[in-house]
């Protein structure tokens, strides 16, 4: 098993999770996390700091989609170890629906 991050991070991109990972394989686009599955040790401590809920187990049905999202960019992505400030349209966009679809950036982040 492995976490991965979903939707619901897209234009959030809350950090909260990235403090907390003991392995540091948490991955920067510009709107959006990834978790790397080769890194995660699967401890789930991220996933009750994310304030969009948007960090699930692989194991929960349908999220196939999001493990391949999650593996293939944390490949080209930049790792990221600090908390930052969300996206300023945090609090609006948490809920909203079919982000990937809409708002998805395949551009990397700043990372660390």
């Amino acid at each position: 098993m492995t976490y991965v991050v979903t939707d619901n991070c897209i234009r959030c991109k809350y950090t909260d999770c990235v403090e907390v990972c003991p392995v540091d394989c948490f991955y920067e686009g510009e709107n959006f996390l990834v978790i790397h599955p080769d890194e995660c040790i699967d401890c789930g401590v991220c996933e009750p700091e994310c304030p969009a809920e948007a960090i699930k187990p692989d194991t929960e049905p349908g999220l196939d989609k999001w493990l391949k999202l999650n593996a293939e960019y944390a490949q080209v992505w930049p790792n990221i170890t600090i908390k930052r400030d969300a996206m300023p349209e945090a609090k609006e966009m948490d809920g909203v629906t079919d982000k990937f679809e809409q708002f998805f950036s395949s551009e990397p982040g700043s990372g660390d």
